[in-house]
Protein backbone atom coordinates (compact mmCIF):
# COMPACT_ATOMS: atom_id res chain seq x y z
CA UNK A 1 0.00 0.00 0.00
CA UNK A 2 1.15 3.54 -0.76
CA UNK A 3 0.86 6.09 2.02
CA UNK A 4 0.58 9.86 2.12
CA UNK A 5 2.42 11.77 4.84
CA UNK A 6 0.55 14.53 6.68
CA UNK A 7 2.61 17.05 8.64
CA UNK A 8 1.76 20.14 10.65
CA UNK A 9 4.18 22.22 12.73
CA UNK A 10 3.68 24.11 15.97
CA UNK A 11 6.54 26.52 16.52
CA UNK A 12 7.30 28.18 19.85
CA UNK A 13 9.00 31.47 19.02
CA UNK A 14 10.58 33.24 21.96
CA UNK A 15 9.89 36.94 21.55
CA UNK A 16 12.87 39.25 21.89
CA UNK A 17 11.56 41.49 24.67
CA UNK A 18 13.71 42.76 27.51
CA UNK A 19 11.26 41.59 30.16
CA UNK A 20 8.79 38.73 30.56
CA UNK A 21 5.28 38.64 29.23
CA UNK A 22 3.50 39.32 32.54
CA UNK A 23 6.27 40.58 34.84
CA UNK A 24 9.26 42.89 34.90
CA UNK A 25 11.85 40.09 35.24
CA UNK A 26 14.67 39.99 32.72
CA UNK A 27 14.60 37.51 29.82
CA UNK A 28 18.40 37.44 29.48
CA UNK A 29 19.71 33.98 28.66
CA UNK A 30 22.38 32.19 30.70
CA UNK A 31 21.90 33.70 34.17
CA UNK A 32 22.41 31.61 37.30
CA UNK A 33 19.33 29.49 38.13
CA UNK A 34 16.46 31.32 39.81
CA UNK A 35 18.07 34.77 39.64
CA UNK A 36 15.57 36.10 37.09
CA UNK A 37 12.27 35.07 38.64
CA UNK A 38 10.25 37.49 40.75
CA UNK A 39 7.08 37.09 42.81
CA UNK A 40 4.82 37.00 39.73
CA UNK A 41 6.93 34.32 38.01
CA UNK A 42 6.96 32.20 41.15
CA UNK A 43 3.16 32.58 41.59
CA UNK A 44 3.36 33.88 45.14
CA UNK A 45 -0.06 34.61 46.67
CA UNK A 46 -1.49 38.04 45.87
CA UNK A 47 0.58 38.66 42.74
CA UNK A 48 -1.10 39.64 39.47
CA UNK A 49 0.11 39.49 35.84
CA UNK A 50 0.46 42.64 33.74
CA UNK A 51 0.60 42.38 29.95
CA UNK A 52 3.89 43.32 28.22
CA UNK A 53 3.01 45.76 25.40
CA UNK A 54 6.16 44.91 23.42
CA UNK A 55 5.15 41.24 23.22
CA UNK A 56 1.79 42.25 21.73
CA UNK A 57 3.50 44.48 19.18
CA UNK A 58 5.75 41.59 18.14
CA UNK A 59 2.65 39.45 17.59
CA UNK A 60 1.03 42.20 15.52
CA UNK A 61 4.17 42.55 13.45
CA UNK A 62 4.17 38.83 12.69
CA UNK A 63 0.49 38.85 11.80
CA UNK A 64 0.96 41.70 9.35
CA UNK A 65 3.95 39.97 7.76
CA UNK A 66 2.00 36.77 6.98
CA UNK A 67 -1.18 38.50 5.83
CA UNK A 68 -3.19 37.33 8.84
CA UNK A 69 -6.12 38.89 10.69
CA UNK A 70 -5.21 40.70 13.90
CA UNK A 71 -7.97 40.05 16.41
CA UNK A 72 -9.39 43.35 17.72
CA UNK A 73 -10.19 41.55 20.96
CA UNK A 74 -8.48 38.37 22.17
CA UNK A 75 -8.68 36.43 25.40
CA UNK A 76 -6.06 34.93 27.69
CA UNK A 77 -6.87 31.54 29.17
CA UNK A 78 -5.48 29.24 31.82
CA UNK A 79 -4.14 25.96 30.44
CA UNK A 80 -4.12 23.64 33.41
CA UNK A 81 -1.48 20.96 33.88
CA UNK A 82 0.86 19.92 36.67
CA UNK A 83 4.63 19.96 36.25
CA UNK A 84 7.22 20.75 38.94
CA UNK A 85 8.57 23.63 36.80
CA UNK A 86 5.13 25.26 36.41
CA UNK A 87 4.65 27.03 39.76
CA UNK A 88 1.05 28.19 39.13
CA UNK A 89 -0.01 24.70 37.95
CA UNK A 90 -1.39 26.41 34.88
CA UNK A 91 0.10 28.22 31.89
CA UNK A 92 -1.36 31.51 30.68
CA UNK A 93 -2.04 31.06 26.98
CA UNK A 94 -4.73 31.82 24.40
CA UNK A 95 -7.26 29.27 23.25
CA UNK A 96 -10.58 30.26 21.71
CA UNK A 97 -9.60 33.73 20.45
CA UNK A 98 -5.89 34.06 19.59
CA UNK A 99 -4.26 37.37 18.70
CA UNK A 100 -3.39 36.26 15.12
CA UNK A 101 -5.75 34.30 12.87
CA UNK A 102 -4.85 32.77 9.50
CA UNK A 103 -2.07 33.95 7.21
CA UNK A 104 0.31 31.97 5.03
CA UNK A 105 3.97 31.39 4.18
CA UNK A 106 5.33 30.97 0.64
CA UNK A 107 8.68 29.31 -0.01
CA UNK A 108 10.54 27.06 -2.43
CA UNK A 109 11.10 23.32 -2.05
CA UNK A 110 13.79 22.74 -4.64
CA UNK A 111 12.49 24.67 -7.64
CA UNK A 112 8.80 24.30 -6.68
CA UNK A 113 7.03 27.26 -5.08
CA UNK A 114 4.82 26.18 -2.18
CA UNK A 115 2.36 28.00 0.07
CA UNK A 116 1.35 26.68 3.49
CA UNK A 117 -1.56 28.22 5.38
CA UNK A 118 -1.34 29.12 9.05
CA UNK A 119 -4.11 28.31 11.50
CA UNK A 120 -3.21 30.82 14.18
CA UNK A 121 -0.49 32.40 16.29
CA UNK A 122 -1.14 32.99 19.96
CA UNK A 123 0.71 34.57 22.85
CA UNK A 124 1.63 32.55 25.91
CA UNK A 125 4.17 32.29 28.71
CA UNK A 126 6.95 29.71 28.84
CA UNK A 127 7.35 27.25 31.70
CA UNK A 128 10.45 26.79 33.84
CA UNK A 129 13.09 24.13 33.37
CA UNK A 130 13.73 20.88 35.22
CA UNK A 131 17.43 20.06 35.68
CA UNK A 132 18.09 16.32 35.77
CA UNK A 133 21.71 15.85 34.69
CA UNK A 134 24.33 15.57 37.44
CA UNK A 135 22.21 17.53 39.88
CA UNK A 136 22.42 16.71 43.57
CA UNK A 137 20.45 17.90 46.54
CA UNK A 138 21.78 19.48 49.75
CA UNK A 139 22.91 16.10 51.13
CA UNK A 140 24.49 14.82 47.93
CA UNK A 141 21.47 12.75 46.89
CA UNK A 142 20.49 12.48 43.22
CA UNK A 143 17.81 15.09 42.64
CA UNK A 144 15.95 17.14 40.09
CA UNK A 145 16.49 20.88 40.27
CA UNK A 146 13.98 23.51 39.21
CA UNK A 147 15.14 26.68 37.43
CA UNK A 148 12.40 29.32 37.10
CA UNK A 149 14.44 31.82 35.06
CA UNK A 150 12.58 30.85 31.89
CA UNK A 151 9.15 30.98 33.57
CA UNK A 152 7.06 33.74 32.01
CA UNK A 153 9.29 34.28 28.98
CA UNK A 154 7.02 35.51 26.15
CA UNK A 155 6.26 33.03 23.38
CA UNK A 156 4.35 33.32 20.14
CA UNK A 157 3.14 29.82 19.23
CA UNK A 158 2.68 29.64 15.45
CA UNK A 159 0.50 26.78 14.23
CA UNK A 160 0.42 25.64 10.60
CA UNK A 161 -2.37 23.80 8.84
CA UNK A 162 -1.55 20.08 8.30
CA UNK A 163 -0.69 20.74 4.64
CA UNK A 164 2.91 19.55 4.40
CA UNK A 165 3.48 16.23 2.68
CA UNK A 166 7.21 15.54 3.08
CA UNK A 167 10.09 16.09 5.48
CA UNK A 168 11.75 18.36 2.89
CA UNK A 169 8.64 20.55 2.76
CA UNK A 170 8.48 20.75 6.55
CA UNK A 171 12.15 21.78 6.78
CA UNK A 172 11.71 24.42 4.06
CA UNK A 173 8.67 25.80 5.93
CA UNK A 174 10.56 25.87 9.25
CA UNK A 175 13.56 27.60 7.67
CA UNK A 176 11.32 30.21 6.06
CA UNK A 177 9.51 30.87 9.33
CA UNK A 178 12.82 31.03 11.22
CA UNK A 179 14.17 33.56 8.72
CA UNK A 180 10.98 35.65 8.87
CA UNK A 181 10.85 36.04 12.66
CA UNK A 182 14.51 37.06 12.65
CA UNK A 183 13.90 39.41 9.71
CA UNK A 184 11.10 41.10 11.66
CA UNK A 185 13.32 41.43 14.74
CA UNK A 186 10.81 39.63 16.96
CA UNK A 187 13.05 36.63 17.77
CA UNK A 188 16.81 36.04 17.79
CA UNK A 189 16.28 32.59 16.23
CA UNK A 190 18.86 30.86 18.44
CA UNK A 191 17.74 27.23 18.32
CA UNK A 192 20.50 26.02 20.65
CA UNK A 193 19.22 28.35 23.39
CA UNK A 194 15.61 27.35 22.79
CA UNK A 195 14.46 30.58 21.16
CA UNK A 196 12.90 28.68 18.24
CA UNK A 197 11.46 25.26 19.11
CA UNK A 198 9.43 23.10 16.78
CA UNK A 199 6.81 20.50 17.63
CA UNK A 200 6.18 18.21 14.66
CA UNK A 201 2.80 16.52 14.20
CA UNK A 202 3.07 13.49 11.89
CA UNK A 203 0.51 11.00 10.60
CA UNK A 204 0.17 8.74 7.58
CA UNK A 205 -2.84 7.61 5.58
CA UNK A 206 -3.41 5.48 2.49
CA UNK A 207 -3.26 7.58 -0.69
CA UNK A 208 -6.79 8.66 -1.59
CA UNK A 209 -8.15 8.47 1.94
CA UNK A 210 -9.73 11.75 3.07
CA UNK A 211 -9.64 11.16 6.83
CA UNK A 212 -6.38 11.90 8.62
CA UNK A 213 -4.52 9.10 10.32
CA UNK A 214 -3.73 9.14 14.04
CA UNK A 215 -1.06 11.74 14.67
CA UNK A 216 1.93 11.70 16.96
CA UNK A 217 3.58 14.90 18.17
CA UNK A 218 7.38 15.04 18.34
CA UNK A 219 8.24 17.69 20.92
CA UNK A 220 10.88 20.41 20.93
CA UNK A 221 13.00 19.53 17.92
CA UNK A 222 15.79 22.08 17.91
CA UNK A 223 17.52 21.83 14.51
CA UNK A 224 16.40 21.65 10.90
CA UNK A 225 18.45 18.50 10.33
CA UNK A 226 16.75 16.82 13.28
CA UNK A 227 13.30 17.87 12.01
CA UNK A 228 13.97 15.99 8.77
CA UNK A 229 15.42 12.92 10.50
CA UNK A 230 12.67 12.79 13.12
CA UNK A 231 9.92 12.94 10.49
CA UNK A 232 11.54 10.29 8.31
CA UNK A 233 11.94 7.95 11.29
CA UNK A 234 8.41 8.52 12.55
CA UNK A 235 6.89 7.94 9.10
CA UNK A 236 8.74 4.61 8.79
CA UNK A 237 7.68 3.63 12.31
CA UNK A 238 4.01 4.36 11.71
CA UNK A 239 3.87 2.59 8.32
CA UNK A 240 5.65 -0.48 9.67
CA UNK A 241 3.31 -0.55 12.68
CA UNK A 242 0.20 -0.37 10.49
CA UNK A 243 1.43 -2.98 8.02
CA UNK A 244 2.29 -5.34 10.89
CA UNK A 245 -1.33 -5.16 12.00
CA UNK A 246 -0.77 -2.67 14.80
CA UNK A 247 -2.44 0.64 15.52
CA UNK A 248 -0.86 4.08 15.85
CA UNK A 249 -1.59 5.56 19.28
CA UNK A 250 -1.98 9.32 19.68
CA UNK A 251 0.94 10.33 21.87
CA UNK A 252 3.75 12.79 22.46
CA UNK A 253 7.19 11.53 21.47
CA UNK A 254 10.76 12.77 21.82
CA UNK A 255 13.47 12.58 19.17
CA UNK A 256 16.78 11.05 20.29
CA UNK A 257 19.46 12.41 17.96
CA UNK A 258 22.10 9.95 19.18
CA UNK A 259 19.96 6.92 18.32
CA UNK A 260 18.17 8.67 15.42
CA UNK A 261 14.76 7.55 16.65
CA UNK A 262 11.64 8.84 18.32
CA UNK A 263 10.42 7.34 21.57
CA UNK A 264 7.22 7.58 23.55
CA UNK A 265 7.03 10.33 26.17
CA UNK A 266 3.37 10.39 27.26
CA UNK A 267 -0.13 9.93 25.89
CA UNK A 268 -1.21 12.97 23.88
CA UNK A 269 -3.63 15.27 25.65
CA UNK A 270 -6.60 16.83 23.89
CA UNK A 271 -7.75 20.37 24.53
CA UNK A 272 -10.42 19.29 27.04
CA UNK A 273 -7.72 17.63 29.16
CA UNK A 274 -6.25 21.06 29.91
CA UNK A 275 -9.56 22.49 31.20
CA UNK A 276 -9.07 25.84 29.49
CA UNK A 277 -10.99 28.77 30.93
CA UNK A 278 -10.58 32.56 30.66
CA UNK A 279 -7.98 33.93 33.05
CA UNK A 280 -9.83 36.15 35.55
CA UNK A 281 -6.68 38.12 36.35
CA UNK A 282 -6.23 39.44 32.81
CA UNK A 283 -8.69 41.63 30.91
CA UNK A 284 -9.31 40.99 27.19
CA UNK A 285 -6.46 42.14 24.96
CA UNK A 286 -7.87 44.99 22.84
CA UNK A 287 -5.92 46.02 19.74
CA UNK A 288 -7.10 49.14 17.94
CA UNK A 289 -6.67 49.88 14.23
CA UNK A 290 -4.53 52.85 15.26
CA UNK A 291 -2.16 50.55 17.12
CA UNK A 292 -1.95 48.20 14.13
CA UNK A 293 -1.23 51.18 11.84
CA UNK A 294 1.51 52.34 14.21
CA UNK A 295 3.18 48.92 14.07
CA UNK A 296 2.73 48.80 10.29
CA UNK A 297 4.69 52.04 9.89
CA UNK A 298 7.67 50.55 11.73
CA UNK A 299 7.78 47.37 9.64
CA UNK A 300 10.84 46.69 7.46
CA UNK A 301 10.48 45.78 3.79
CA UNK A 302 9.27 42.18 3.81
CA UNK A 303 10.93 39.21 2.08
CA UNK A 304 8.11 38.72 -0.43
CA UNK A 305 8.19 42.39 -1.45
CA UNK A 306 11.97 42.31 -1.92
CA UNK A 307 11.72 39.01 -3.80
CA UNK A 308 9.27 40.59 -6.26
CA UNK A 309 11.51 43.62 -6.61
CA UNK A 310 14.49 41.41 -7.42
CA UNK A 311 12.41 39.64 -10.06
CA UNK A 312 10.77 42.71 -11.61
CA UNK A 313 13.49 45.35 -11.35
CA UNK A 314 16.65 43.24 -11.58
CA UNK A 315 15.45 40.38 -13.76
CA UNK A 316 16.50 37.74 -11.22
CA UNK A 317 14.94 34.26 -11.59
CA UNK A 318 12.24 33.57 -8.93
CA UNK A 319 14.16 30.73 -7.25
CA UNK A 320 17.31 32.89 -7.08
CA UNK A 321 15.31 35.86 -5.80
CA UNK A 322 13.96 33.63 -3.02
CA UNK A 323 17.50 32.68 -1.98
CA UNK A 324 18.69 36.29 -2.06
CA UNK A 325 15.78 37.31 0.18
CA UNK A 326 16.18 34.33 2.51
CA UNK A 327 17.46 36.62 5.26
CA UNK A 328 17.43 40.33 5.89
CA UNK A 329 21.21 40.39 6.05
CA UNK A 330 21.53 38.64 2.68
CA UNK A 331 19.03 40.95 0.99
CA UNK A 332 20.71 44.03 2.43
CA UNK A 333 24.16 42.81 1.31
CA UNK A 334 22.86 42.17 -2.21
CA UNK A 335 21.24 45.61 -2.46
CA UNK A 336 24.42 47.23 -1.13
CA UNK A 337 26.48 45.49 -3.83
CA UNK A 338 24.08 46.70 -6.56
CA UNK A 339 24.19 50.24 -5.16
CA UNK A 340 28.00 50.24 -5.02
CA UNK A 341 28.22 48.95 -8.59
CA UNK A 342 26.22 51.94 -9.74
CA UNK A 343 28.27 54.52 -7.85
CA UNK A 344 30.74 56.34 -10.12
CA UNK A 345 29.59 54.19 -13.02
CA UNK A 346 31.47 54.94 -16.23
CA UNK A 347 28.17 54.67 -18.08
CA UNK A 348 25.91 56.62 -15.73
CA UNK A 349 23.43 57.37 -18.51
CA UNK A 350 22.65 53.66 -18.87
CA UNK A 351 22.48 52.69 -15.18
CA UNK A 352 18.92 51.36 -15.44
CA UNK A 353 19.59 49.47 -18.68
CA UNK A 354 22.76 47.88 -17.26
CA UNK A 355 21.19 47.02 -13.89
CA UNK A 356 19.92 43.51 -14.80
CA UNK A 357 23.34 42.37 -16.06
CA UNK A 358 25.08 43.79 -13.01
CA UNK A 359 22.46 42.31 -10.68
CA UNK A 360 22.85 38.89 -12.30
CA UNK A 361 26.62 39.00 -11.83
CA UNK A 362 26.21 40.06 -8.19
CA UNK A 363 23.59 37.34 -7.59
CA UNK A 364 25.80 34.65 -9.12
CA UNK A 365 28.68 35.65 -6.88
CA UNK A 366 26.57 35.87 -3.74
CA UNK A 367 24.93 32.48 -4.31
CA UNK A 368 28.16 30.97 -5.59
CA UNK A 369 31.61 31.92 -4.33
CA UNK A 370 30.47 33.99 -1.34
CA UNK A 371 27.93 31.47 -0.02
CA UNK A 372 30.24 28.51 -0.64
CA UNK A 373 33.04 30.16 1.35
CA UNK A 374 30.68 31.12 4.16
CA UNK A 375 29.37 27.54 4.33
CA UNK A 376 32.87 26.08 4.49
CA UNK A 377 33.70 28.33 7.43
CA UNK A 378 30.26 27.89 9.04
CA UNK A 379 29.52 31.61 8.93
CA UNK A 380 26.54 33.61 7.78
CA UNK A 381 26.49 36.66 5.54
CA UNK A 382 26.55 39.02 8.53
CA UNK A 383 30.03 37.63 9.34
CA UNK A 384 31.41 37.97 5.81
CA UNK A 385 34.87 39.60 5.98
CA UNK A 386 34.45 41.00 2.46
CA UNK A 387 32.23 44.08 2.69
CA UNK A 388 29.57 44.66 0.04
CA UNK A 389 31.45 47.68 -1.31
CA UNK A 390 34.65 45.62 -1.70
CA UNK A 391 32.81 42.81 -3.52
CA UNK A 392 31.34 45.45 -5.84
CA UNK A 393 34.84 46.80 -6.48
CA UNK A 394 35.93 43.29 -7.48
CA UNK A 395 32.91 42.82 -9.76
CA UNK A 396 33.69 46.12 -11.47
CA UNK A 397 37.04 44.66 -12.56
CA UNK A 398 35.20 41.75 -14.15
CA UNK A 399 32.80 44.10 -15.91
CA UNK A 400 35.57 46.30 -17.33
CA UNK A 401 37.62 43.23 -18.40
CA UNK A 402 40.51 44.00 -16.06
CA UNK A 403 40.30 40.39 -14.85
CA UNK A 404 38.35 37.28 -15.82
CA UNK A 405 35.71 35.67 -13.65
CA UNK A 406 38.16 32.81 -12.97
CA UNK A 407 40.95 35.14 -11.84
CA UNK A 408 38.40 37.05 -9.75
CA UNK A 409 37.94 33.93 -7.62
CA UNK A 410 41.64 34.00 -6.76
CA UNK A 411 41.40 37.70 -5.93
CA UNK A 412 38.33 37.04 -3.77
CA UNK A 413 40.20 34.36 -1.82
CA UNK A 414 42.95 36.88 -1.10
CA UNK A 415 40.38 39.51 -0.09
CA UNK A 416 38.80 37.00 2.30
CA UNK A 417 42.08 36.49 4.17
CA UNK A 418 42.76 40.23 4.28
CA UNK A 419 45.67 40.50 1.81
CA UNK A 420 46.37 44.11 0.80
CA UNK A 421 43.70 45.14 3.33
CA UNK A 422 41.13 43.38 1.18
CA UNK A 423 41.44 45.89 -1.64
CA UNK A 424 40.88 44.11 -4.98
CA UNK A 425 42.83 46.62 -7.10
CA UNK A 426 45.85 46.35 -4.81
CA UNK A 427 45.70 42.53 -4.92
CA UNK A 428 45.44 42.52 -8.73
CA UNK A 429 48.44 44.83 -9.00
CA UNK A 430 50.53 42.98 -6.41
CA UNK A 431 49.94 39.59 -8.02
CA UNK A 432 50.14 40.82 -11.61
CA UNK A 433 46.71 39.44 -12.46
CA UNK A 434 45.57 42.02 -14.99
CA UNK A 435 43.82 40.31 -17.89
CA UNK A 436 45.42 40.28 -21.34
CA UNK A 437 43.00 41.97 -23.73
CA UNK A 438 45.47 42.76 -26.51
CA UNK A 439 44.19 40.81 -29.52
CA UNK A 440 47.64 40.85 -31.13
CA UNK A 441 49.25 39.24 -28.08
CA UNK A 442 46.47 36.64 -27.84
CA UNK A 443 46.74 35.84 -31.57
CA UNK A 444 50.47 35.27 -31.18
CA UNK A 445 49.84 32.74 -28.38
CA UNK A 446 47.15 31.02 -30.46
CA UNK A 447 49.48 30.72 -33.45
CA UNK A 448 52.18 29.19 -31.27
CA UNK A 449 49.78 26.61 -29.80
CA UNK A 450 48.32 25.71 -33.21
CA UNK A 451 51.78 25.25 -34.68
CA UNK A 452 52.76 22.90 -31.83
CA UNK A 453 49.55 20.87 -31.94
CA UNK A 454 48.84 19.98 -35.56
CA UNK A 455 47.28 16.63 -34.58
CA UNK A 456 44.73 18.25 -32.28
CA UNK A 457 43.92 20.84 -34.96
CA UNK A 458 43.26 18.00 -37.38
CA UNK A 459 40.95 16.32 -34.84
CA UNK A 460 38.93 19.51 -34.49
CA UNK A 461 38.60 19.92 -38.23
CA UNK A 462 37.50 16.28 -38.39
CA UNK A 463 34.56 17.17 -36.15
CA UNK A 464 35.85 16.41 -32.65
CA UNK A 465 34.63 19.35 -30.55
CA UNK A 466 36.60 18.26 -27.47
CA UNK A 467 39.76 19.15 -29.38
CA UNK A 468 38.70 22.80 -29.25
CA UNK A 469 38.60 22.77 -25.45
CA UNK A 470 42.01 21.14 -25.37
CA UNK A 471 43.47 23.95 -27.48
CA UNK A 472 41.79 26.61 -25.34
CA UNK A 473 43.30 25.03 -22.24
CA UNK A 474 46.79 25.14 -23.69
CA UNK A 475 46.39 28.77 -24.74
CA UNK A 476 45.21 29.77 -21.28
CA UNK A 477 48.12 27.84 -19.79
CA UNK A 478 50.53 29.77 -22.02
CA UNK A 479 48.84 32.99 -20.87
CA UNK A 480 49.05 31.91 -17.21
CA UNK A 481 45.27 32.16 -17.08
CA UNK A 482 45.29 35.88 -17.81
CA UNK A 483 44.09 35.97 -21.43
CA UNK A 484 40.54 37.22 -21.98
CA UNK A 485 38.59 33.93 -22.30
CA UNK A 486 36.02 35.30 -24.73
CA UNK A 487 38.69 36.72 -27.01
CA UNK A 488 40.60 33.43 -26.90
CA UNK A 489 37.48 31.51 -27.91
CA UNK A 490 36.50 33.92 -30.68
CA UNK A 491 40.00 34.29 -32.19
CA UNK A 492 40.77 30.58 -31.97
CA UNK A 493 37.49 29.62 -33.64
CA UNK A 494 38.09 32.13 -36.42
CA UNK A 495 41.57 30.73 -37.11
CA UNK A 496 40.45 27.09 -36.98
CA UNK A 497 37.54 27.74 -39.30
CA UNK A 498 39.77 29.36 -41.92
CA UNK A 499 40.11 27.24 -45.03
Amino acid sequence: MTYEIVIGLETHTQLSTQTKIFSGSSTRYGAQPNTQANEVDMALPGTLPVMNRAAVEHAIRFGLAVGATIAPRSIFARKNYFYPDLPKNYQISQYEIPVVLGGSLTFFVGDKETTINLTRAHLEEDAGKSLHDNYTGPHGELSTGIDLNRTGTPLLEIVSEPEMRSAAEAVAYAKTLHSLVMWLGICDGNMQEGSFRVDVNVSVRPVGQKEFGTRCEIKNVNSFRFIERAINYEVRRQIELIEDGGKVVQETRLYDADLDETRSMRSKEDAHDYRYFPDPDLPPLVISQEWIAEVQESMPALPDALRQRFINEFGIAPIDAAQLSSSRAMATYFLDVISALEVDSADAANVVALRPARAKLAANWLMGEVSATLNREEKDIAQCPVAAAMLAALLKRILDNTISNKIARDVFAAMWTGEENGQPDAIIAAKGLTQINDSGAIEAMIDAVLAANAAIVAEYRAGKQKAFNSLVGQIMKAAKGKANPQQVNDLLKAKLDQA
